[in-house]
Formats: structure tokens, sequence, C-alpha cells
């Protein structure tokens, strides 16, 4: 039987990241990769150096980089950056987080487009981590889902990882995910995770559903995962004890801090939520010139 992924952060390459910080600036530039496009920045003299800092006003998990490094080399590879904190470590406020020299237009311009990353990435990864801690006496692991910003999924899906959580499939090629409208479609719940096993046998076949009939039929039909939809904590209790082991079971909707400890209790496998990819507010940081 197979597994849920555990981690995606090692297949993010550095072209990918580069990837995604050129877009980003492309779009604060115009639509074009000109650091000249920059009206304000270009007020102060060109020849002007400075001294920079990014600092934290919040405690938190850091993530976002290398795609903040990548901002700012885009914009000038000559820039001295010397990174204080790294992705996955605990910050608290005032800490500073990276020292910068260089040109002043070039630290400006990236500015934006570095904390963009840095503070959204790091929100993921603080929730993460709040979440997981409140689930580390257990048995039961943390995932996430689908219900990213579009472009950022990778970029999302690490900040999971760095704050302590693990990746659910990371899109619809890499894992099935039989829901509702699937079986509907299919014509029943044996039906289509037959047809799953005979189109892609390697592959983890995971299948939603919202009763305990149901959880029945997919636990005869050989799936590997069942996710429990909306199951109240006594629902899910009972379905624990049903599989008995014979599948994984996942919990997703309605998850709150005070739920999370309750399910961990219940012996579930896993607790999906979308709160760590949608629900963030991003950390509060600066850059200060000195």
């Amino acid at each position: 039987m197979q597994t849920v992924q555990k981690s995606h952060s090692h297949t993010i390459s550095n072209d990918a990241i580069q990837a995604d910080a050129h877009a980003a600036l492309c779009e604060d530039l115009g639509g074009t990769m000109d650091p000249s496009k920059d009206i304000t920045a270009n007020l102060i003299d060109e020849n002007t150096h400075v001294n920079a800092k990014i600092i934290t006003r919040e405690a938190g998990v850091l993530c976002g980089q290398e795609w903040a490094t990548q901002a700012f080399m885009l914009v000038d590879k000559h820039l001295q950056l010397k990174w204080h904190k790294h992705d996955a470590e605990h910050i608290a406020p005032n800490d500073v987080l990276l020292e910068i020299s260089g040109n002043a237009r070039a630290i400006l311009t990236a500015e934006r487009t570095a904390l963009n990353f840095l503070q959204f990435l790091s929100a993921t990864a603080t929730v993460s981590y709040c979440y997981a801690k409140l689930l580390n006496k257990s048995t039961t692991k943390l995932l996430d889902t689908r219900k990213t910003i579009p472009r950022y999924r990778q970029a999302q899906k690490y900040a999971v990882v760095c704050g302590c959580g693990l990746n659910h499939r990371i899109g619809l090629y890499d894992a099935f995910l039989i829901k509702e409208n699937h079986i509907k479609a299919c014509g029943s719940i044996k039906k289509a995770v037959v047809k799953a096993r005979r189109m892609e046998p390697g592959k983890t076949i995971e299948l939603e559903v919202e009763n305990l009939d149901e959880l029945h039929q997919a636990i005869e039909a050989g799936a590997d995962i069942v996710m429990l939809d909306n199951f109240t904590n006594e629902q899910v209790q009972e379905a624990v004890y049903i599989a008995a082991g014979r599948c994984k079971l996942e919990v997703s909707g309605n998850i709150t801090d005070e739920r999370l400890l309750e399910l961990a209790k219940t012996g579930v496998d896993y607790v999906s939520s979308g709160a760590l990819t949608k629900h963030v507010k991003a950390l509060d940081l600066s850059l200060l010139i000195d």
C-alpha cells in the first residue's frame, strides 16, 4: 500500500525559483525585466551605494530565502547578501533576517518582490508549524491541499514542509483523489477505484466518502487512502475502528486548533487543511536602509 508523498521541497529547482522571481519582477516593471522602468528608484543617483537590512516585526517561521535572493540578484548580480536566518528557522520580533549592500536603486527596485515572497511564504510556514505542533504528540500527520495561489503551488508546498507539515499530492498528475462528482460520473466507488488501479497501478488511490456506508465500499474496493469529508469526531472514531488499518484515513473540513487536538486522539492517519495555504496573513517584515 502506498502512502501520500512526504516532501516536495527537494524537487524545486533553482530555475523554477528564478522563474518565479523573474515573473514577479516583470509584473512590477510593466511586463519587462528592465530595472530602469522603476521611475521612483530613478530619483536616486545611479552611483549611490547603501547598506540595508530586512527585519521582522513579529515571530514566525522563515521561508522564501531563495526567492528573495533571486529577486535581488536578477536586478543586480553585484549586490552583496548576508543571511542571518534561514528557511525553517524560527524568528522573533526585531531579528535581522538579511543584510544587503550595494546599489541603492537595485535594492529598492527588488525590495517589494523580495518582501512579498518572504512575507507570504513565511506566513504559510508559520501556520503549518502551529498546526503541526498541535499534533506532535500523536501519530496523526498534517497535510496541505491543492488550494494554493495560482502559479505558486510549489513555493507554498515547500513552505508547508518548512513548517513541519507534509505535502498531499502535488497536482492532478501524481495521485488519484476520487471525489463525489468523479464517483457519480464513473458509476460507483468500485468502478472508479478498479479503473484507477488498472490505468495507473503505481499511483496512490484516495477516495472521498461522506458516510460510513461509503467507507465500507471504499475499503472493499481497495482504496489506499479514504478521506472522511466533514465527519464528526465521533464518526471519525468509528471510521478508525471500521478501517482497522486496512487503509489510511484522512480527515478534511472544519479544521480548527481545538478540533486538531480532538482528531489526534482518534488515531486517524492524516488531517488535511486548505487553511495552510489560503487563509494566511503575511508576516510583518520591513526593509530599512541604514
